[in-house]
């Protein structure tokens, strides 16, 4: 443990006792699928009726609100003066109910970018393809450009857009480098990034297992940057600012308990060196 009673050790757990597990195992695990599978079918048949997305919307901040609720998971928001009606939002990515604390805490409508083989999963890959998300190839050059592309005019239209730019949870509950998307994105369609760090997420459901652990999660919004100083030729650089930010934000509000991000900024040959890849959201 550091000074700051923050767990300096990357993915350290401690065991769950015989009942939290046997509580995971039988309740809150079967509860969670059983609610996703209730308010899936709910999106499905809301789309039917809209176009444009807003009761599908709601019917997610329902699902993502009664998940954190069955994982024992209570949320603090902190910055929301900093919301903007109209951004490239970016979050670190440590947990599968990052997705949920997300979608409960924006108190407005915004597309995401997954990447698209989601898509054929039974009632995410639904709602994703019937509210309208933004689909990413990952396989395919042609893809992510275009995903890239259709990004930018949901911005211009209005919608904000939320991203995950490390481009999949990380194993270990430590920042990994970021791709180019959102700040590609953001320079492109001249609108603020705005950096958020998801702090509590990956201790309550780290990846690869199923077990549920209860403890706060908080969302912490930060200020917004404006690319209006920056070309695409600065890619780079705007989204090592982003990563630096997101950082500063997870270490300045992490309380005892809670991971240690490393602080050290991607050096270029950390970062991506083709054309600009989005984020691919895997939930």
């Amino acid at each position: 443990m550091t000074s700051a009673g923050i767990s300096s050790t990357p993915g350290a757990q401690p065991p769950l006792s015989l009942t939290s597990r046997l509580t995971s195992n039988l309740a809150r695990g079967p509860l969670f699928f059983f609610f996703t599978g209730v308010f899936g079918s709910m999106s499905l048949a809301a789309s039917c009726l809209e176009k444009d997305g807003r009761l599908q919307h709601n019917i997610a901040r329902q699902w993502a609100r009664t998940s954190l609720r069955i994982a024992g998971a209570p949320v603090t928001v902190i910055g929301r003066e900093n919301l903007l009606p109209v951004a490239v939002y970016a979050s670190n990515h440590t947990s599968f109910m990052d997705t949920p604390l997300v979608f409960s805490s924006l108190p407005f409508q915004f597309r995401i970018l997954a990447k698209q083989s989601l898509w054929k999963w039974p009632f995410i890959g639904w709602h994703l393809h019937r509210s309208g998300q933004i689909p990413v190839d990952e396989e395919s050059g042609s893809g992510s450009i275009a995903g890239l592309n259709q990004a930018i005019r949901v911005l211009k239209s209005g919608m904000p857009l939320f991203i995950f730019p490390e481009g999949g949870r990380t194993t270990d509950g430590q920042v990994q480098p970021f791709m180019r998307g959102p700040a590609y994105i953001s320079i492109r369609a001249r609108v603020p990034l705005v950096p958020i760090a998801l702090i509590g997420t990956y201790e309550l459901l780290p990846i690869h297992t199923h077990h549920f652990r209860p403890r706060p999660v908080k969302l912490v919004i930060g200020k917004p940057i404006d690319p209006g100083g920056y070309t695409i030729r600065q890619t780079d650089e705007l989204t090592a600012r982003l990563r630096d930010e997101i950082l500063q934000l997870y270490q300045s509000h992490a309380a005892p308990g809670d991971l240690s991000p490393r602080l050290a900024t991607p050096s270029a040959e950390a970062l991506p060196e083709n054309h600009p890849q989005v984020a691919r959201e895997d939930l």
